[in-house]
């Protein structure tokens, strides 16, 4: 997450919607130019002569679009506390899902951290005043994703290529509508320098992306998410540091330690 909530509310006036859809298209376009210079397209066609993993890629597309979206609107709307607990929330989300669907187990010790961490869960909800629902949207979705891409078994840059020629055209559609309506702020709106900061969309979702490991670490097992749970998360330390409101303030502070990895 890092600095990331500091650069979408760059993005205004432009609505999470067109955020988001611009994201998708300058990411497959910068992904797809990465990939011939390196020409590595061989996936292309072993992933299409696969359905059941073209479909996984599908469910993929279909959870990091809402996890992406959810994040842009909670950032720019000023929930940033509340989006920093959701990938708070996320390590205990991969630990379930891994006991659970992975039938992986963890030692006792494993236990009582995930207990710890739990606790500290409830406390920062409790301290929040209000059910988390932003926060429980993003830590389910990631979870998911990181589920289904140990599923699929590509890389960061192939997957993100399969992922977002997905979302490619409903997007593309969504941008060339909202043009048409004359709701778009590309090109409209903040001149050239507005524009190029909804270009570089892109390169803030790919350039991570490209540098992450391959898939089989996208997902941790129940062991290093415990370890995870307790890095600390910049986005939270800036959140605590803006919030107004006391109960967000102390929850920032608590929440300090957060351990996804993630391209929101």
């Amino acid at each position: 997450m890092g600095a990331r909530p500091l650069y979408w509310p760059l993005l205004k006036p432009a609505g999470a919607v067109e955020i988001l859809a611009h994201r998708m298209v300058w990411s497959l376009a910068l992904v797809a130019v990465a990939l011939l210079v390196m020409r590595r397209w061989a996936w292309a066609g072993e992933l299409l002569r696969q359905p059941r993993k073209l479909a996984l890629v599908t469910v993929a597309a279909a959870v990091i679009t809402v996890n992406w979206g959810v994040y842009i609107w909670a950032v720019n709307a000023g929930h940033v506390v509340e989006a920093s607990l959701g990938y708070f929330i996320n390590p205990l989300v991969t630990i379930a899902l891994g006991v659970l669907i992975l039938k992986e187990r963890m030692r006792p010790w494993q236990w009582a951290a995930v207990g710890v961490a739990f606790t500290a869960v409830v406390v920062l909800t409790v301290g929040y005043g209000q059910p988390p629902w932003i926060s429980l949207c993003l830590a389910f979705s990631f979870g998911t994703y990181g589920l289904v891409k140990k599923k699929v078994n590509l890389g960061g840059i192939e997957s993100l290529a399969a992922e977002t020629a997905i979302q490619f055209l409903p997007a593309l559609a969504y941008l060339l509508w909202l043009t048409a309506s004359g709701g778009s702020t590309f090109g409209t709106q903040g001149g050239a320098g507005h524009a190029a900061l909804l270009a570089s969309t892109g390169v803030v979702t790919a350039i991570p992306s490209s540098a992450s490991a391959p898939p089989r670490s996208a997902y941790r097992s129940p062991r290093s998410a415990c370890s995870s749970t307790w890095r600390p998360s910049s986005s939270s330390c800036w959140a605590s540091s803006t919030s107004t409101k006391p109960c967000r303030r102390s929850a920032g502070r608590a929440s300090h330690w957060s351990g996804s990895r993630c391209r929101c």
